[in-house]
């Protein structure tokens, strides 16, 4: 099935093919991590205006994605809807789908690496969502995304560590912006 980088190798699943392994919890958005990464958004060319905001289900994913949702509106943005998915599930198809159906101009993501490693998996094999257009909290900064996500899953990814550097996925790594 073809996919924004191509075609989809013969036997990739959308399922992560091991365990997560210990990464980041989530933790509270701070001021500066906030504004970071709504500045990176709005940067984005066309000027976005429309977004989804993603989250993990865990409470404080939750609540960093209220955070995200009210900056994005309090800028004249218009959120589109706010979607949840578990840290493990059976496919992750469905929170994929709803996720990436109203094809916002850009996604905001506040999650940690095991359901986000297989939402993102699962989002390039059946939907047409772009990581290039995806800004996400600073849990997400873990090699660990990229391990269990696959190479090239996330490429282009943004996101802000809580001091408001950004940092950008470039196949193995995260590239550091300051």
């Amino acid at each position: 099935m073809p996919h924004h980088r191509g075609l989809i190798p013969d036997g990739f699943s959308p399922l992560p093919h091991r365990p997560a392994a210990a990464s980041p919890p989530a933790r509270p958005c701070g001021p500066e991590e906030l504004a970071a990464l709504i500045n990176a958004a709005r940067s984005v060319k066309p000027a976005p205006v429309s977004a989804v905001v993603g989250t993990a289900s865990d409470a404080v994913s939750r609540a960093n994605g209220e955070l995200l949702a009210t900056a994005w509106a309090d800028g004249g943005g218009t959120v589109l809807t706010t979607v949840h998915w578990p840290e493990t599930a059976a496919s992750w198809l469905r929170p994929s789908r709803r996720f990436a159906a109203p094809e916002p101009d850009v996604w905001l993501v506040a999650a940690t690496v095991p359901g986000w490693a297989a939402m993102g998996r699962r989002l390039v094999t059946s939907t047409g969502w772009s990581p290039a257009r995806t800004f996400v909290t600073s849990p997400l900064a873990d090699p660990e995304l990229i391990a269990l996500g696959g190479i090239g899953t996330f490429d282009g990814l943004r996101g802000a560590y809580p001091d408001g550097r950004l940092w950008t996925v470039q196949g193995l790594v995260s590239v550091h912006d300051g």
